[in-house]
């Protein structure tokens, strides 16, 4: 009997704990904000005030945006390093267009997209063609266009009024639209409408449903008649495409084009891709999960700062924000 009683308590704790760790995996993303959220407004109340909570989404917009093209290449079971190369010579495109060459606002932009899309062309030529691992594909794909926007640029940055290197007189002006692109609220309001059309996209669509078979078992979606490498190629061009915009997200905002500008952007993204697998124990890449992940990543950047913590650390906090998420993400996909 009292073998018996000792057995029940135990499989009563092992169900506990079980439904406990469950409970956190859904929602202890949530409640890491909401505690760093009390936290850091018990420590600095200027935290908790409307212009630092603006401050605060105005900078994790372009990771979002960032963000959600890693995690649309994570729902065909890939993975795009590529991105924050792809920032960079978006924001060097672009603002080329303007200064060197004096395009308007939506003839710049079209052509900066349009060029850095040619990212993607190669990314799916080496991943779908060539069968080389996402991962490494990409990472060269990374190093490659690092140098194609060094060499663009000569090496040096592009702003209005700054001769090329060469000392060729420039007289393109930046127009004042396009520098609207990057202020509040209209960063805020583009990075939120990303997020939802491809929240719609991902979860109310043919294609979205179809990339996520192709990520969830790729023999079986191809016996199913889906069109396995054409939407593993759709991922990729919507990922060029999303980290492009990205970089005209940031170029409006900093107003000149500098050497290796999306790097920083790439570890914060990849994070909040990875976080939002666990949100709401949704277990998959999703839009949603993925700005939730950005607000994290962006509120203990903001937090840190105002506790006066050093710039050369955050990148400590920032890898150990993602080797949580990749643990917690693996864990649950077990």
């Amino acid at each position: 009997m009292s073998a018996t009683t000792s057995e029940t308590s135990k499989a009563r704790k092992k169900s506990i704990g079980a439904i406990a760790l469950d409970f956190f995996g859904k929602w202890g993303t949530l409640l890491t904000i909401a505690f760093l959220l009390v936290f850091f407004s018990i420590k600095m109340p200027p935290f908790k005030s409307m212009a630092n909570m603006e401050t605060i989404f105005r900078s994790i917009s372009i990771v979002t945006v960032v963000a959600i093209g890693i995690t649309i290449s994570l729902t065909v079971d890939g993975f795009d390093l590529s991105v924050g190369s792809v920032v960079t010579f978006a924001d060097t495109l672009v603002i080329s267009m303007f200064v060197w060459y004096e395009f308007g606002t939506v003839l710049g932009i079209f052509l900066a997209i349009f060029i850095s899309l040619s990212v993607a062309v190669i990314n799916s030529f080496l991943i779908v063609k060539l069968k080389i691992f996402d991962l490494l594909a990409t990472l060269a794909v990374m190093f490659i266009f690092e140098g194609v926007a060094l060499t663009y640029t000569g090496g040096g940055s592009i702003s209005q009024g700054m001769p090329r290197l060469d000392g060729t007189p420039t007289f393109g002006r930046i127009p004042d639209a396009f520098r609207l692109i990057g202020q509040s609220p209209y960063i805020i309001i583009l990075m939120l409408v990303i997020v939802a059309t491809v929240h719609i996209f991902l979860n109310y669509t043919k294609h979205g449903r179809y990339l996520y078979m192709v990520g969830g078992n790729r023999e079986a979606a191809r016996l199913s008649g889906i069109p396995v490498d054409r939407y593993r190629t759709i991922a990729y061009f919507l990922s060029a495409f999303f980290a492009s915009i990205g970089g005209i997200m940031l170029g409006a905002r900093i107003g000149s084009s500098q050497v290796n500008a999306g790097a920083g952007f790439l570890m914060p993204a990849v994070a909040a891709a990875f976080i939002g697998y666990s949100v709401a124990g949704v277990k998959k890449p999703n839009a949603i999960g993925t700005l939730v992940g950005a607000v994290l990543v962006g509120v203990l950047e903001n937090g840190l700062i105002m506790l006066s913590v050093p710039y050369y650390s955050l990148n400590i906090v920032k890898g150990l924000v993602l080797a949580i998420a990749l643990a917690v993400t693996y864990y649950s996909k077990d």
